[in-house]
């Protein structure tokens, strides 16, 4: 056997195996990763897959995994076979009916759109599927074996305790532009989709009313979505408010946390969302959020107490929202406290950890 496999935790102990397929980064690997950090001192674990892993000995690739799962564990037991992407279940089924892998499967689905057939398949085909809230629980075929909310790093994503000092202090915009006394931002890949326009559009339409706000918008910009960046920013220009709504671009991932937390407001308005991490984050960091009727999104957020929820695409909503909350700066900063306690009360990533483990427990 693979040294890889033998490191910390012997092959035949190893319980857990967990799927990581894409190759580039994402809010999907990213939750696996911080439940990771806490479930390896649960569960004995392997990740199939090297992609976007700090700890290399965590890793195993797919005939280790074809080796190691002929015969069950010493007690008699399978061993579980977890995913989160559709790419991941059929690696599941085949190592299950096509290597006659001795595993169960498991699915944690988050997504909130009716699935193709041969999803739906793959998900008849496993022994347990776990739903990220009541909303993406509502689209699988069948009722999910639990629902397990998300949770986050409150260790990573903490409140500041003066928003107006880590605003000022944080290294963000250019050194030629306006930071204004306090920061809103929306945060995300900069496309449709993801509803920058309304925040884009509600910001021209009240900033001018709140000055000492200043509104950014960070995320990359794929090439496809250019021209609709480049028309928000004509927009931005012809209002007069260039100094005021900025683009930030993608930033470094390690900042995140930081960046948050020098926030006063985050916005978040998709028009779909599997289970929206971005809003936990925010509210960890002691943020006030607005966010739309997506994802996790509206049981998550308790309404006028955490911030508030509006109907998708619906911009004279977020306009109104957005005013109603950046009227009272006393408010604000009491819905960010409220936020955060809530996060620690219901949705750490310590708590998603220990109730996934002890699910995955009962199946072997």
């Amino acid at each position: 056997m693979d040294a890889v496999v033998n490191q910390a935790v012997s092959s035949t102990e190893i319980e857990l195996i967990i799927g990581n397929s894409k190759r580039n980064f994402s809010g999907i690997t990213s939750t696996m990763l911080q439940v990771v950090s806490y479930q390896k001192h649960m569960i004995p674990l392997r990740i199939m897959g090297k992609n976007n892993l700090t700890d290399a000995s965590l890793a195993i690739s797919f005939w280790q995994v074809v080796k190691m799962c002929q015969r069950p564990l010493a007690n008699g037991k399978l061993r579980i076979f977890h995913a989160r992407r559709v790419d991941e279940m059929i690696q599941g089924v085949v190592l299950k009916y096509l290597f006659r892998a001795k595993i169960k499967l498991v699915f944690s689905s988050a997504a909130q759109r009716k699935r193709a057939k041969f999803t739906c398949w793959l998900t008849r085909r496993m022994d347990a599927v776990i739903a990220m809230c009541k909303a993406s629980a509502s689209y699988l075929e069948n009722p999910p074996s639990t629902i397990i909310y998300h949770g986050v790093n409150t260790s990573a994503y903490t409140a500041s305790a003066d928003k107006q000092q880590a605003w000022q202090a944080l290294n963000l915009l250019a050194p030629s532009q306006v930071k204004g006394k306090r920061g809103i931002a929306i945060l995300g890949r900069v496309r449709k989709q993801k509803g920058v326009h309304l925040f884009v559009q509600s910001c021209i339409a009240i900033l001018n009313d709140y000055p000492d706000y200043t509104a950014v918008i960070v995320g990359g910009i794929a090439a496809k979505h250019e021209k609709y960046t480049q028309e928000l920013r004509d927009s931005i220009a012809q209002a007069g408010l260039s100094d005021r709504i900025i683009f930030a671009g993608e930033q470094d991932f390690a900042d995140i946390p930081k960046i948050f937390s020098s926030l006063s407001l985050v916005v978040a308005l998709s028009e779909r969302e599997g289970f929206g991490l971005t809003i936990l984050e925010a509210m960890s960091s002691g943020v006030a959020v607005l966010a739309s009727e997506a994802g996790a999104w509206p049981e998550v957020i308790r309404q006028g107490v955490d911030g508030y929820v509006v109907p998708v695409n619906d911009l004279a909503a977020v306009k109104d929202k957005m005013a109603l909350l950046l009227s009272d700066e006393t408010k604000l900063a009491q819905m960010g406290h409220s936020g955060r306690q809530r996060v620690e009360e219901y949705y750490t990533v310590e708590r998603e950890a220990i109730e996934l483990t002890r699910f995955l427990k009962t199946l072997v």
